[in-house]
């Protein structure tokens, strides 16, 4: 049975039926869900009863994957997941929630904003892959939002005072927005920002977007208060009701995004709930810019 694609969403997104991640993926298949990722930025993979090991298969057949190395709070010693999957999870090593006020918690709840996994790397993230282990009885959704689309809508004037721009990313400019400046030295030198382009063509459809992220904290050569003001509009703009799907989670789903074409954030639920979330990453392919010195 080859696998077919249904738009879920208002002008992107797509679920995906007629595959069973417990098998081996075929070239073919392979090929049908690049091209789904190309055309709809975000696909949906219902009742996906796969542990681990059957994750990170799928993952590597669609491409070479990123480590998930100092990009939270958690020491190596506490990694509750070997480093080929990011721990998008309230869980300490013991599978226990964190306690409200840990620090890894609130560090966390930076994810509540949007952004684009990894753009605070030289080298950001290309899909992204979460898969629902458990999930709490209310709240944690994740939104996204099409970053193409939200490119289309802006005026002439506005795509051409972006087309060149540079912004700075880092993690500490997500983490200061909602209050968290708890840092430690170590920690402020692993997040020193990187340079992004501001609008990114895809390779294969030659489509605009805008790469935007709760990490970009500074414009190039702006002055920061009217950098932050200026990003801060182009969010609203691009997370309009127009351009946001929300994914409702059920146990076994996994949902697949394009970092440079979509902006993704998770919603509030129960502190004191698990909510077992695992990501495997595809690498990008280098630097959107040249990194200052």
């Amino acid at each position: 049975m080859s696998i077919a694609i249904r738009q879920v969403g208002p002008c992107f997104a797509g679920e995906v039926d007629g595959l069973d991640m417990r098998q081996p993926l075929s070239h073919e298949d392979a090929a049908a869900i690049h091209a789904g990722m190309d055309r709809y930025a975000v696909l949906v993979f219902r009742d996906q009863t796969i542990d681990d090991a059957q994750q990170l298969a799928f993952t590597q057949a669609l491409g070479p994957i990123e480590q998930a190395i100092g990009t939270s709070l958690c020491a190596a010693q506490d990694y509750r997941l070997p480093t080929t999957f990011a721990d998008v999870s309230n869980l300490d090593k013991t599978n226990t929630p964190f306690a409200r006020d840990d620090r890894r918690r609130l560090f966390a709840i930076g994810n509540r904003l949007w952004h684009s996994d990894s753009s605070f790397k030289a080298t950001p993230a290309k899909y992204s892959l979460l898969h629902a282990i458990s999930i709490p009885t209310k709240g944690g959704n994740t939104q996204f939002a099409d970053m193409r689309a939200a490119y289309d809508a802006l005026d002439e004037e506005t795509k051409a005072e972006v087309q060149d721009m540079v912004c700075e990313h880092s993690q500490m400019f997500s983490r200061q927005l909602i209050g968290f400046f708890d840092f430690t030295d170590e920690e402020r030198e692993r997040f020193r920002p990187v340079r992004q382009c501001m609008v990114r063509t895809h390779p294969v459809t030659g489509r605009k977007s805008l790469y935007l992220s709760s990490h970009a904290g500074g414009i190039v050569g702006w002055p920061m208060p009217e950098a932050r003001g200026y990003l801060r509009d182009l969010i609203e703009h691009a997370t309009q009701r127009e351009f946001v799907y929300t994914h409702k989670w059920r146990l076994g789903d996994l949902v697949m995004w394009d970092n440079r074409q979509t902006m993704h954030r998770a919603r509030p639920f129960p502190a004191e709930q698990p909510r077992d979330m695992r990501r495997t990453t595809l690498a990008g392919d280098g630097p959107t810019v040249a990194q200052a010195a």
